[in-house]
């Protein structure tokens, strides 16, 4: 998943992963350039799911 699809879809992708995962917070989910693997490790973190199983799910999404 290359960085232009991860931040044209992150606002949609943003509140499935909060619906899905009640414990993310914005905080947890703040996209911020040069730091993709920081958000990944929070979200890996905090939802137990290895960043391909969560990408999958992602681009699952649509």
């Amino acid at each position: 998943m290359d960085k232009m699809e991860v931040k044209g879809k992150w606002n949609e992708w943003k509140g499935k992963l909060k619906q899905e995962y009640g414990d993310l917070t914005d905080d947890d989910l703040t996209y911020e350039e040069g730091k993709d693997d920081e958000l990944w490790g929070r979200i890996q973190q905090k939802t137990g799911k290895a960043k391909d199983d969560l990408v999958n799910w992602l681009k699952g999404l649509g």
